[in-house]
């Protein structure tokens, strides 16, 4: 029996972790793969404060994550990997988790910290070349387009600093963004616009990607004037890359018909990270917000974890002497 229950092993859900673990109360995070959620993938954390120790020495996705891990159990919390859960009960003053290898947990409360994922294009050929050129991971596949041409679809924070870092590898990169400029913040337009490998096509989405066994071509579609552009890769190269940063997508299938969500899956929660189920919180990339970031689903973590505590406090008191 624990007090809090963490599912998901993000920012979110590790902040989370450490505040309640300080606020000695018995903490469970369950994560189903490994820690970090989508900031693993980041090959450099510039914005979130305190990351950076020094002017020529960054701080990298994993890095952080260890140090938010070791912090959080350091003070108490327990942490447990390759734990999927796949069945809840939410009602009462005990919640039961279910996880695919059969164990169940109680606790008092939970905290939902699932995040989100990769958003995908939607278009034909990109599941089919998911692993073969098309890319949602800078950091995990950049080195693989050493010297070779590689196009970056969007031209969020994400997409530009990512192709920045994927420069350092390619001969040149291609921003293809559906808008008619980028929407990155200003320093990270600066940086790329004075980047000469980087070039832009804006206006334009990707039609279809094509490749036998791996990614040879890509159609674009100018979405003004509805002109095709076919793209092929370099006969000495035979491939390209295609990196996709186009927002994510909530992970909370999870919770249909358990937690209420909003008409596009993200869980919906008050200013004190509540859900509409009592003793059940959420955090992070899976609650409506206009901003996501580590150092907003720092906060959620952190907001998540003082109203569980609170809430834990109250079934304590409540509790009948027995």
């Amino acid at each position: 029996m624990y007090d809090v229950i963490i599912i998901g092993g993000g920012p979110a859900g590790l902040t989370a972790a450490l505040y309640n673990a300080r606020a000695r109360l018995n903490v469970l995070l369950l994560e189903k793969t490994k820690l970090g959620g989508q900031i693993v993938s980041t090959h450099e954390i510039a914005n979130f404060p305190g990351s950076i120790k020094s002017t020529d020495e960054e701080t990298s996705g994993p890095e952080l994550i260890r140090r938010m891990a070791d912090q959080a159990k350091q003070f108490g919390a327990e942490i447990q990997l390759r734990k999927e859960v796949t069945d809840l009960d939410l009602e009462g003053s005990v919640k039961k988790i279910t996880c695919n290898d059969g164990s169940v947990y109680e606790a008092h409360a939970v905290i939902c910290a699932n995040g989100a994922f990769p958003r995908e294009i939607g278009c034909t050929g990109e599941r089919e070349l998911a692993g073969k050129g098309v890319s949602y991971c800078a950091t995990c596949d950049g080195a693989f387009f050493e010297d070779m041409e590689v196009f970056v679809i969007g031209g969020g924070n994400s997409a530009v600093e990512e192709a920045m870092f994927i420069t350092t590898f390619a001969r040149k990169v291609t921003i293809v963004q559906n808008l008619s400029d980028l929407t990155a913040d200003a320093i990270a337009v600066e940086q790329a616009k004075a980047n000469e490998k980087i070039e832009y096509i804006f206006d334009s989405v990707v039609e279809n990607i094509e490749g036998d066994g791996m990614v040879e071509a890509m159609t674009i579609r100018n979405t003004k004037t509805d002109e095709l552009t076919r793209f092929e890769a370099d006969e000495d190269d035979g491939l390209f890359g295609i990196f996709v940063f186009i927002g994510n997508v909530p992970s909370t299938k999870l919770y249909e018909g358990k937690i209420p969500l909003n008409e596009y899956g993200y869980m919906i929660t008050d200013e004190a990270m509540c859900t509409q189920i009592p003793g059940v919180f959420a955090a992070g990339d899976m609650r409506p917000k206009v901003l996501r970031q580590v150092v907003t689903a720092t906060g959620d973590g952190a907001t998540a974890a003082f109203s569980a505590q609170k809430y834990v406090e109250k079934i304590k008191r409540e509790a009948p002497v027995t």
